[in-house]
Formats: C-alpha cells, sequence, structure tokens
C-alpha cells in the first residue's frame, strides 16, 4: 500500500510539476482586456447570415479571401496553397496558381498582377501568365513573418499587414496555429508594411498591433483602417505615417481607434459598395481568455493542456459594414455557426460572397 501511494504522490508531484514548468513557446504579456460588450446595440443577435447558398469547392477548404478579378472571374485562396478561379456563379472551377505557401489575403493592381499576402513567402506578384515573383521578404532589416492582408493603391503602392514578427506560419505547423500562440502570448509584435513597387523599397508604416490583420483603403486613399485582432479593434491610420507606436499607450499623432473593444475577433476588411467596409469575425469572444489577461502564466499552462482543452472560443458567424466614419451600417449573424470562421465578406452588385478559414464550400448570398 504505501508503493502504490509513493506511487501516486510522484505521479502528482509530476503533473503539478509539468503543469507549472514544462518549456512552452509563448512569453505571455499581461495585458488590460476591456469587459465585452456582448451582442447588443448595432450588433444585436440576429440570423440574417444564416442559411447560406454553398458553392462546392470540390474537395478544397478555407476560402480565406474572394475577388473579383479583372477578368471578371472570381478568384479565392485555400488552405492547400491553391489559387482558384472561376466564374462568379461557382462554375469552371481551375486552379490558377499554387504559390507554394498560403496565400491569405490578394488584390490586383493596374497591370492585372495578382499581388499576394503569402503567408509563407512574403509578398508576392501572379502575373496573368501565372509568373509568380518575390516582391519583398523583408523590412526594417527584419523578415517579413507572416504576410496576411494587402491593398494596392492607385499609387501602385501595396499596403500590408504582418501579422506578428514572433510566430511564423511556416515555423508553428500553420496560419491557425501561429495566430493562436501570437494572441495568446500578447507580445503586439504585428506591423503595416508599405511597399513601393517604383523603388523597391518597403517601410513600415505602423508597429506594436497585436496581430495585425485585414487591411482596406479609404476612397480618398488617405487612410488605412486595419484590424487588430488579438485586441478586438479597428485602426484608422494615416498613409504618410511612418513606424507609427499602436502599443497601449496614448494613442499617437496619424492613429485613430475607429473601434474598440468588439464583440468577437475581427479578421479581413473589404471595400464594398456605395462607400461602405465590411469587416469579417472568425471567432466570438471568450470569457475565459479575457479573464487569463492579467494572468499570463495561465496561458502559458493553457499551452501545456491537450488541445482539446484550450479555451478556443465556439463557432459563430458574424459579419458587419461601416461607414468611414465609424458607424455600424450593417450587421449579419449566424449564432449557429454552421459556416465557420466568417472572416470577411465580398460584396459585388447581385452577391455577397462569405470568406472563410475552414468552411468546405464557398458561402454566398443574394445581396
Amino acid at each position: 500500500m504505501k508503493t502504490i501511494f509513493k506511487f501516486l504522490g510522484l505521479c502528482l508531484v509530476l503533473g503539478v510539476a509539468y503543469l507549472f514548468l514544462w518549456p512552452v513557446p509563448i512569453a505571455p504579456q499581461a495585458w488590460v482586456a476591456p469587459k465585452a460588450p456582448g451582442y447588443q446595440g448595432p450588433h444585436a443577435v440576429n440570423d440574417k447570415l444564416a442559411h447560406l447558398q454553398i458553392i462546392d469547392l470540390h474537395g478544397e477548404v478555407g476560402p480565406e479571401h474572394i475577388a473579383i478579378g479583372p477578368d471578371g472571374k472570381l478568384y479565392t485562396t485555400v488552405a492547400s496553397g491553391n489559387i482558384l478561379r472561376m466564374q462568379p456563379d461557382g462554375s469552371a472551377q481551375e486552379v490558377f496558381v499554387n504559390t507554394g505557401g498560403r496565400v491569405l489575403g490578394f488584390d490586383f493592381d493596374a497591370k492585372g498582377n495578382l499581388i499576394a499576402a503569402d503567408a509563407i513567402k512574403g509578398l508576392l506578384s501572379v502575373s496573368p501568365t501565372r509568373q509568380v515573383t518575390l516582391l519583398t521578404d523583408q523590412a526594417d532589416g527584419s523578415p517579413i513573418a507572416y504576410a496576411d492582408a494587402v491593398v494596392v493603391a492607385q499609387s501602385g503602392k501595396m499596403y500590408f499587414s504582418d501579422a506578428s514578427t514572433r510566430f511564423a506560419p511556416k515555423d508553428w505547423g500553420g496560419t491557425f496555429e501561429a495566430s493562436i500562440l501570437d494572441i495568446l502570448e500578447q507580445s503586439a509584435t504585428g506591423r503595416i508594411l508599405e511597399f513601393d513597387p517604383a523603388t523597391g523599397q518597403t517601410r513600415v508604416l505602423a508597429q506594436g498591433l497585436s496581430f495585425a490583420n485585414g487591411v482596406a483603403l479609404s476612397q480618398d486613399e488617405k487612410s488605412l483602417f486595419v484590424n487588430e485582432t488579438g485586441k478586438y479593434r479597428v485602426w484608422k491610420l494615416a498613409l504618410q505615417a511612418n513606424k507609427l507606436p499602436l502599443g497601449d499607450g496614448p494613442v499617437p499623432a496619424g492613429a485613430q481607434i475607429l473601434f474598440d473593444n468588439l464583440p468577437g475577433y475581427p479578421d479581413n476588411l473589404m471595400r464594398g459598395r456605395d462607400g461602405k467596409v465590411w469587416l469579417g469575425f472568425a471567432k466570438p469572444r471568450n470569457p475565459t481568455i479575457d479573464n487569463f489577461a492579467g494572468k499570463p502564466w495561465l496561458r502559458a499552462l493553457t499551452l501545456r493542456l491537450p488541445r482539446a482543452l484550450w479555451p478556443i472560443p465556439k463557432a459563430y458567424g458574424h459579419v458587419m459594414a461601416f461607414s468611414e466614419d465609424g458607424k455600424v451600417l450593417t450587421d449579419m449573424q449566424d449564432p449557429s455557426g454552421s459556416y465557420p470562421e466568417s472572416t470577411g465578406v465580398t460584396e459585388t452588385a447581385d452577391r455577397l460572397y462569405i470568406q472563410s478559414l475552414h468552411a468546405k464550400g464557398l458561402g454566398w448570398m443574394p445581396r
């Protein structure tokens, strides 16, 4: 009997030692999470996003970004690394190109080149003849670890997010895994970059973001809207800014917090019709994660648990559209989360396409 108790005691000691001492890849930083507002006011619960129609992608998963190209065809990126091209109704699907990485966001330049933010490779240009060219994978002397979203201005300059300089998807099992690590750590190493094809130079427009994500230009192209996923907010930044520090200190000149304390994790931004900007929420807020904000050791402990016990938020479909002065114009939800990770919206004259990180088809609804 004494032997059994000694064995159980040893197991207990080892278990406690593992939970508190086993190395984890993050160095969690304390921060103050605002109290979640819940689904009320302009975000009152509704089911306007439910019952989407689905375009079958024939085994491909995760139409994370969707855009209509200069040729009138619909392009989308998927988890396999393929960029798919098809008719707007989903017919005539083909693989346009595979970059060998994972393209998340993309846009088209004036010459019809597809400008891709590849989370593995950096900022790429894909010609209409499918030639892939690396534009940049360095900024301010450091590698671009997690290129995420990109938009091309009329000037030809390209604005894109480097979501995390700490956790590169190629080193941490993929884009979703790297994003979880970055948001749990809260070291806020994300940045916004500008690439000028005329000079080949890449500069830092802003830094200090907790997972820098979606980007969209204002109509006058003097400002850039940016989603800061890890802190539930949307910034409006002057394009002429340089290395704006966007931490938790005073808001610097050239920056404005357009939305703060949102009810979910903001992901992609897309310009819509009639001056609106669309935003998708990948996940809703999780009270456990918010409660861990000031307890870094609990976040470290979480990573020592089986993944099934991680406090990953539930599936909940949610997108919204807003005006450039920060008014919510449209809010659509699907509390059932039947279409997972509604990361953004692409609006055309007759349809709304819903972007997703993990969906097995491409969701859409009549506009």
